[in-house]
């Protein structure tokens, strides 16, 4: 999988406007919210500080089970969760890996890694923001939502499909990790 075909430099799907119909603009939410608030309260002068930046060197470290400077697809699986209390899917896991492992030696060294790790919170704010129930996974409805925002029109039947093939508990409901797997594979078709 080329990183250029599936746009991780870019927020996922190509989604350009950060979700809850944020204005870059005007520093502020703008939706039209039901019974006529249409302006949140802002306090005059406040400004929201910059949001705390992980320390990735940290995290790699604890990671890096093994101390060899770089993250296999077994270390990645076990420091990962999807929500669901099951390993993160390891068919995510080695697609991740193959999209970020810029030296081809089937491993993520601490330069990759920092690229996976913006990769991922990009991914999870991006199902939070369509998880709309707040269950902690994608129906179809909120799958249709997602993948038609990123500029598909798909058929109901393809959406159908697409929940069987990625609800790894019957549930007809799609986790974190499966979802990822998911948006990637159909941004490369």
């Amino acid at each position: 999988v080329s990183t250029q075909s599936t746009g991780y430099n870019q927020a996922p799907g190509g989604y350009n406007q950060a979700p809850g119909g944020y204005n870059q603009a005007t520093g502020g939410y703008n939706q039209v919210r039901p019974g006529g608030y249409n302006q949140g309260y802002q306090q005059p002068g406040y400004q929201q500080p910059p949001p705390q930046q992980p320390d990735l060197g940290s995290i790699f470290s604890q990671v890096d089970k093994d101390r060899s400077g770089n993250i296999s697809a077994n270390e990645l699986q076990k420091a990962l969760s999807n929500g669901t209390w099951k390993p993160f899917n390891a068919e995510t896991i080695r697609l991740m890996i193959s999209m970020f492992d810029k030296d081809g030696n089937g491993t993520i060294n601490f330069q990759e890694f920092g690229a996976l790790w913006k990769y991922i919170n990009d991914w999870q704010n991006t199902f939070k923001y369509y998880d709309r129930d707040n269950s902690g996974s994608i129906d179809q409805n909120e799958l249709q939502t997602a993948i038609s925002s990123f500029g598909f029109n798909l058929s109901h039947k393809f959406y159908r499909l697409v929940l069987r093939k990625f609800d790894r508990d019957g549930t007809k409901r799609i986790s974190f990790d499966d979802f990822i797997q998911c948006i990637v594979i159909i941004q490369t078709l």
